[in-house]
C-alpha cells in the first residue's frame, strides 16, 4: 500500500512538473468572451483564399469568407491599421506607426521605415515594383516611394506643399493622390505630380479608385468622376442620399460605394449597374450605415463597418449578413443582468445593444443599432438603456419589458438640443434617476412616462455616476465633487470634505460605505460623504472608471486595469491575469459565479468570481523566506484554507490535483508582492479522496497533501 501511494505521488509530480512546463494551459485567468462581435474596419486586402482586415486593433485574417477570423498581429507594434496592399507574396500594412511587411501572409511582420519622415500612413498603392506609402502630415508627410519592398524609401513630392495624403490609386502608368481637397496626377512615379481636379471643388478626398477607364474621387461633399486623368470632373451622386463616400469598388458590372450615415440615416452601402450614372441603397440585413471599406473576393463582395465589424453578400447586395465572428473589438461601457441576460451596452457608432444567455460564450444583437449606450438599468422587468444621441438631437432613455426584444422612448421631459448624453442611472425603489453631461439628474417614477429635473443645489451638472445608499442619492460631477441628496433631488449639497480630486467618474456603495473613483484613484466615506478618506494602496492613483461590489469585495475598472480590494480599499490587488491588451476597464459586473469586465475596444472579457477573490493579502510583513502551509482543517469539508508566504515580488501559481495528477482547479495566478497570503479552498463539487496542492513562484516549489472527506 505505501508503495502504491508513493508511485502515485511520483506521478502527480511528474504531472505538475509538466503542467510547470506548459504553464498557459494551467492558469486561472480572464478570457476574452466571443463578443459582442464588430471592429472598426478600415480597409481589406485579399489573396486566394485569404481575407484580411485591417482594424483600429490591429489585423485579422479570415480563410473562410469572413465566417471566423483570427488575430495575426505578431511583430506589429502599431495596431492602428489604415491600409492595406499585396506586393506579390508580400503583404503591406500602412498603420500610424509606418510601414510593415510580411512574408509569409500575416504570420509576423516587420516595420520598414526607413526614409519615411512622418510614419502615420493613410494610404499604400502598388505599381509593378513600384510601391507608393501616402503619409498624413501637413508639412514632413507626402508621398514616399519604395523599389525594393520597403527596405528603404525615397520622398516623391515635387508639386504640392500640403502633404496631408489620404488616398493612393494607379491607373495605368498613371499614379494619383488625394491630398485635402486636391486631387493630384504624376506620370513618372510621383517624381513630379499636376493637380488634377478639372475646375471643380471637392472637400476632403478619401478615396481614389479607377475602375476601366474612369477614376473616381470619393469625397466628403459627394462623389465624382474622371474619364481624362482628373483633366475634368463630373458629379455622380443621383441616387445617394449620404455625401461622405469612403470607399469604391467593383464586382463586375456592379460598383459597390461605402458611404458614412450616422442612426441609419443615408448612408450605408449604394449599387450601380450603369458605371457609376445612377446609385441604389442596398442595406438589408446592414444596421451600421457607418462604412470604411470594401472589397470583392470572387462572387462575394463585404463591406467594412465602424464598429460592427464586416458584412457578407452574395447576392450583390440585395441582402447582407454580419460575419465578425472572432472579431471582438467593441467599446463596452454598460453591463447589465436579469437572471441568465447578460446585455451589453457599446459606445460608438454602430454599436447597440447586445445579450448572452449563456454568460459570454455567444452574443446576439438585440436592438438600438447605431447607439452609443453609456449606462444600463434594470426596474422589476423593465430594462432601460440611456443613449448618447435621439431622434431629439438629444440623450435618449429607451424602455423595453421583453429583455430587449422590443423597446420604445422613454423621453418626455427629458433635455434635447446641444447633444446631451445620459450617462448614468441609479434605481431607489419604483424611482428612476439618469444623470445627464451638462443637464444635471432628471426623475422618473413612473417608468419613463414622465421625468422632471432635479438639480436645485447641483452647482455642477456634468454628472458622470449616480449610487444609492438607502434614502441617499450621491452624484459623482465633472470638476464638482460629489453631492448628496436625501430628498430625491429637491435639495442638493456638495459633500467633498477630504475629496481632493474632485473629477468623480464611479460611485459605489457597500454596506454603509461610500466609494468614490476618481481621476486620481478611490476615496471612501463610511458617513454618508460628510467626509472623505483616501484609499490607494496599491491601486497607484489611477483613473478609476467602474466599480463592482459583492459582499465585502470591491472591484475597480481603471484606465490599467482591474483591482480587487477584500478590505474596504485599505489595499487593492490588480487582477490582471489573461488580458493581453491594455485593460481600460468601462465596466463591471458580478453575475451568475462570473465578473464580467466591458473594455475600451474590446468587447467583453470574464473570470470566475470564486477564483479571483480566494486570495487575501494577511500581512505585509516581509518573510525570511518562502513557504507553504499544510492547509486547514485538515481532514476537511467542503472548505479549507491555505497559507502560505513570499519573500520577493514574483509570479505566483497554485494548482490543486487529483491522486492521478488531473489538475482540479487554480487557485492562485498572479503577480503577487512579499508578505503573507490566505486562499480558500472549495471543493463542494469534488468527491471524497486524497488531493495534492502545489505553490510556484520562481525557483520555489513545495506541494503538500489533503484529505476531503464528506
Amino acid at each position: 500500500m505505501k508503495r502504491k501511494f508513493i508511485q502515485l505521488v511520483f506521478l502527480v509530480l511528474v504531472l505538475i512538473a509538466h503542467c510547470t512546463l506548459n504553464i498557459d494551459n494551467c492558469y486561472s485567468q480572464w478570457v476574452h468572451s466571443s463578443g459582442p462581435g464588430g471592429a472598426i474596419v478600415q480597409c481589406f486586402a485579399v489573396s486566394g483564399l485569404n481575407l484580411y482586415a485591417g482594424t483600429t486593433k490591429g489585423i485579422y485574417l479570415s480563410l473562410d469568407n469572413g465566417t471566423t477570423w483570427t488575430a495575426v498581429n505578431n511583430g506589429l507594434t502599431s495596431q492602428g491599421v489604415y491600409a492595406l496592399t499585396f506586393s506579390g507574396t508580400n503583404l503591406f500594412a500602412g498603420t500610424g506607426g509606418g510601414v510593415f511587411i510580411s512574408t509569409n501572409f500575416g504570420s509576423s511582420w516587420t516595420a520598414v521605415n526607413n526614409g519615411i519622415t512622418y510614419i502615420d500612413i493613410r494610404a499604400l498603392a502598388v505599381s509593378g515594383n513600384n510601391i507608393f506609402a501616402g503619409s498624413y502630415s501637413l508639412s514632413t508627410g507626402g508621398v514616399f516611394l519604395s523599389t525594393n519592398n520597403g527596405a528603404s524609401w525615397t520622398a516623391v513630392n515635387s508639386g504640392f506643399t500640403n502633404k496631408n495624403v489620404s488616398s493612393l490609386a494607379v491607373m495605368g502608368t498613371n499614379l494619383f493622390a488625394g491630398i485635402g481637397g486636391n486631387v493630384y496626377l504624376s506620370t513618372n512615379n510621383g517624381a513630379n505630380w499636376a493637380g488634377a481636379n478639372g475646375g471643380i471643388t471637392m472637400n476632403n478626398v478619401y478615396s481614389l479608385t479607377a475602375i476601366g477607364t474612369k477614376l473616381f474621387a470619393g469625397t466628403s461633399n459627394g462623389l465624382f468622376s474622371s474619364v481624362n486623368n482628373g483633366a475634368n470632373w463630373t458629379a455622380a451622386n443621383s441616387g445617394l442620399t449620404s455625401y461622405f463616400v469612403t470607399s469604391l469598388k467593383a464586382s463586375g458590372a456592379n460598383i459597390f460605394a461605402g458611404t458614412t450615415g450616422a442612426f441609419q440615416i443615408g448612408g450605408g452601402v449604394f449599387l450601380s449597374t450603369d458605371e457609376g450614372t445612377t446609385w441604389t441603397s442596398v442595406n438589408n440585413g446592414i444596421v451600421n450605415y457607418v462604412i470604411n471599406a470594401l472589397t470583392v473576393s470572387g462572387t462575394k463582395v463585404f463591406a467594412g463597418s465602424y464598429g460592427n465589424g464586416v458584412y457578407l453578400t452574395a447576392n450583390n447586395g440585395s441582402s447582407w449578413t454580419s460575419v465578425s465572428n472572432g472579431m471582438a473589438n467593441r467599446s463596452i461601457y454598460a453591463l447589465a443582468v436579469t437572471g441568465s441576460n447578460i446585455f451589453a451596452g457599446g459606445a460608438g457608432w454602430g454599436t447597440g445593444l447586445s445579450l448572452s444567455t449563456d454568460n459570454a460564450l455567444s452574443w446576439t444583437d438585440i436592438g438600438l443599432p447605431n447607439l452609443s449606450i453609456f449606462a444600463l438599468a434594470v426596474s422589476g422587468t423593465n430594462l432601460f438603456a440611456g443613449t448618447a444621441v435621439g431622434s431629439g438631437g438629444g440623450g435618449v432613455v429607451y424602455l423595453s419589458t421583453n429583455n430587449g426584444i422590443n423597446w420604445t422612448v422613454a423621453n418626455n421631459g427629458l433635455p434635447t438640443g446641444s447633444v446631451p448624453h445620459v450617462l448614468a442611472f441609479a434605481v431607489s425603489g419604483t424611482k428612476l434617476f439618469a444623470g445627464f453631461n451638462n443637464r444635471g439628474v432628471y426623475l422618473t417614477s413612473n417608468n419613463g412616462t414622465n421625468w422632471n429635473a432635479v438639480n436645485n443645489g447641483l452647482t455642477h451638472q456634468y454628472v458622470y455616476t449616480l449610487a444609492v445608499l438607502d434614502t441617499n442619492l450621491f452624484a459623482g460631477t465633472q470638476g464638482g465633487g460629489v453631492f448628496l441628496t436625501t430628498n430625491n433631488g429637491t435639495n442638493w449639497n456638495a459633500v467633498n470634505n477630504g475629496l481632493t480630486n474632485l473629477y468623480v467618474y464611479s460611485l459605489a456603495v457597500m454596506g454603509t460605505k461610500v466609494f468614490a473613483g476618481t481621476s486620481g484613484g478611490v476615496y471612501l466615506s463610511t458617513n454618508n460623504g460628510s467626509s472623505w478618506t483616501e484609499v490607494n494602496n496599491g491601486i497607484n492613483g489611477e483613473t478609476v472608471i467602474a466599480f463592482a461590489v459583492s459582499g465585502t469585495n470591491i472591484f475597480a475598472g481603471t484606465g490599467g486595469g482591474i483591482y480587487l480590494s477584500t478590505n474596504s480599499g485599505t489595499s487593492w490587488i490588480p487582477k490582471n491575469q489573461g488580458i493581453n491588451v491594455v485593460p481600460t476597464t468601462r465596466a463591471l459586473l458580478i453575475a451568475n459565479n462570473y465578473i464580467f469586465a466591458g473594455i475600451e475596444e474590446n468587447s467583453v472579457w470574464r473570470r470566475a468570481y470564486s477564483e479571483i477573490i480566494g486570495i487575501k493579502k494577511i500581512s505585509a510583513e516581509v518573510p525570511s523566506g518562502f513557504s507553504l502551509k499544510q492547509n486547514f482543517p485538515n481532514p476537511f469539508n467542503p472548505m479549507t484554507i491555505i497559507n502560505y508566504e513570499l519573500k520577493i515580488t514574483n509570479y505566483v501559481n497554485m494548482i490543486v490535483y487529483d491522486v492521478m495528477g488531473k489538475e482540479v482547479v487554480t487557485l492562485v495566478n498572479e503577480k503577487q508582492s512579499p508578505g503573507t497570503y490566505q486562499v480558500e479552498f472549495d471543493a463542494g463539487s469534488l468527491t471524497s479522496g486524497v488531493y495534492f496542492y502545489r505553490l510556484t513562484s520562481g525557483d520555489f516549489t513545495d506541494t503538500k497533501r489533503m484529505l476531503l472527506v464528506k
